[in-house]
This record gives C-alpha cells, structure tokens and sequence, in this order.
C-alpha cells in the first residue's frame, strides 16, 4: 500500500472481524506485558500491510511502551522515545479478518505468517501474524490521529444515555445500518448488532427514527451487556482470532441470532432467519423483532 494513504485504515475497518470485545480482549491482555517495556529490534518479514515500513523501522525500535488502548476496532499503542528532547508516537494496528498480535517467548516457534518481531527489553517478542494481511499498521505523530483514524462515532460501552438516544433518534436509516455505521458507534460489526438487536427485540429493518424512547432503551442496555459478556468471554472466535496470550475466545457458544440460520429462536422457538439489511447478512426472529410496516426487505434463503 503507498504511503500517504492511511485513510485506507477507516475505510476497510468496518468491514471485517475482529468487533470490539475481540479487540478490547486483546487490548487487556497486552496491558498485562507490554506498559513499561521497550522495544529493542523489529524485525519484519511481507510488509504489504504496512503503511510505511521504513517509518516504522526509524521511529519504533528503541521506544518505551507507555500504553495500550482501544479506539473503536483499532489498537494503539503509545510510544515514547529519546531523552530529554522526548517523543511521541503512536503504533496503530488493525487485525483485519485474520490478524494476531500475541506476545511469546524470543525463542518460541514461530508460527507461519508471521511478519512483524518486536523484540521487548524482557527477552519476549511481540509477533504480528495475519495469513491473509488484511490487517494495517502504521505510526504517527498523536497529532495525526485523527487523520488515520477517521472521524470514528461514539464508543458503545462510553456513551451516555442522552447521546445514545440522540444518535438514534435522529436518523432515518435502518437500525442495522446505523450501528454498523462508525461515524456513528465506532467498534460495533455484524456479531454484535445482531446478537445485540435480538436481546432487544428489535427488528433489524427498523429505522432508528421510528423506534419509541424505551425502545432505544432497551438497545442501549442490550447493547452494554452483550459487549460485556463478550469482553468477559474473549470475544468470539470465528476466522483466526485469538487473545494477546493466543487463546480463543468463548462467546460463539451464546450467540442466540447470529449464524443461526435455520435454528430455533432461544426464546420463542420459531426459526431464526435470514435477510440483507443495508448490504449484510442480518439474523433476527421473525416473531420476537416484529418487521416494520410497509415494505420489507427480501429475505435469504
């Protein structure tokens, strides 16, 4: 990918796995090694997933880790580097559909595809490893954030009731669309839109500016819990993804809507089904989330 392009990280994101309780799993575990070390060598292998290597290997070697947090499905890692004339910079990843950042040994077996070594002062590394380099990563000034990240929405698990309900209310999309939309919730995908429109028994067509107060309520309280137990379970492990620590996640195993095509509704028996809302796969209930009046999209299958 030429540099000079990073807007090409906002643009894809939104698109793939790993959600956010995947990325915030990963998030927490790197918290537990990687604060307070800092990076002595990287080592690279393909680097089409990079937006410039050579920056990366000018600015990262040598830096301290200051910290590790989440922005929407991003991962950022503050760095710091030099003495008295200190800098910052940021170490940005996305995992795309395939991407793993674990942290090992230095002399644990190298697992194929891996393509990035960042090699700690503790004599451990932090492998990036993504068979189909779908992933991005890049570094930037703090300054530039905002350029590479895009002008993401609201954080699901932060947002206030008020804005919440603003941020529906207001828009005459479908609700599937608008929760998959991250100018509007940054981190929510597919997994977690269905799983979190079911729990609230709404229908995925339903426009957001059609729903009554204490359904929005409703969404919002599903949405937290959902997002919550997934963090609480690793997240959901569909595709390549794993912990920071290269465990799988657990939440596949409840997932009441998404995938389950064909299946009996957890609540009410009737079988899930499936239709494209906004361009997805959508998984819903045709009994619990009443379909809107009017015409309906076309259902799959």
């Amino acid at each position: 990918m030429p540099a000079g392009t990073p807007a090409l990280l906002f643009e894809v994101e939104y698109l793939l796995m790993p959600e956010l309780p995947e990325v915030e799993t990963v998030v927490r575990g790197l918290r537990r090694h990687l604060p307070g070390r800092r990076i002595v060598e990287l080592r690279l292998g393909k680097t089409d997933f990079i937006d410039d290597p050579v920056a990366i290997g000018e600015r990262v070697p040598g830096s301290l880790i200051r910290a590790v947090r989440r922005h929407g499905k991003f991962l950022v890692l503050e760095l710091e580097r030099g003495g008295e004339a200190r800098v910052e910079e940021l170490l940005v990843v996305h995992l795309g559909m395939t991407g793993q950042l674990i942290v090992v040994a230095a002399d644990a077996e190298i697992a194929p595809h891996t393509h990035a070594f960042f090699t700690l002062d503790d004599r451990r590394e932090l492998r990036f490893r993504d068979p189909r380099r779908f992933g991005r990563m890049l570094v930037a000034a703090p300054a530039e954030s905002e350029k590479i990240l895009g002008p993401l929405g609201a954080d699901p698990l932060e947002v206030s009731e008020a804005e919440f309900r603003r941020l529906i209310s207001s828009r005459r999309a479908r609700i599937k669309a608008l929760l998959l939309d991250q100018h509007v919730f940054r981190g929510m995908g597919n997994i977690y839109t269905d799983e979190s429109l079911w729990k609230a028994k709404i229908h995925p067509a339903r426009l957001g500016a059609n729903l009554k107060l204490e359904e929005i309520a409703r969404l919002q309280k599903a949405m937290r819990e959902i997002l919550e137990e997934a963090i609480r379970l690793g997240g959901s492990s569909i595709s390549d993804y794993v912990g920071a620590d290269g465990q799988p996640g657990e939440f596949q195993i409840r997932h009441r809507a998404y995938d389950r095509e064909g299946k009996k509704c957890f609540r009410c028996g009737t079988k899930i089904r499936r239709m494209i809302v906004a361009g997805r796969s959508s998984y819903f209930c045709p009994r619990c989330q009443v379909a809107p009046r009017g015409r309906r999209p076309r259902a799959v299958g």
